[in-house]
């Protein structure tokens, strides 16, 4: 299964949204990135990335709000 280049999790449910974004996270290969979009600033997803994946990743924001959010997470 290839690696969607944006995933839109607002529609996804609350309990498993980390676990979705961190499996396509996972799946990238380095220098590959894809696009979150989210309806609120996912501030403690970053949190959760700079704990579990420390240095393994860049986070860009290309949209801040106020409705959607697009941050670009790319593997390093």
């Amino acid at each position: 299964m290839a690696t969607p280049t944006m995933l839109d999790v607002r529609t996804i449910p609350p309990r498993e949204k980390h676990a979705t974004i961190f499996r396509t996270f996972d799946a990238l290969a380095p220098g590959e990135h894809f696009t979150l979009v989210n309806d609120h600033d996912p501030v403690p997803l970053h949190y959760q990335f700079q704990t579990q994946r420390t240095g393994a990743f860049r986070w860009e924001y290309t949209e801040r709000g106020p409705s959607i959010w697009r941050v670009e997470i790319s593997r390093r």
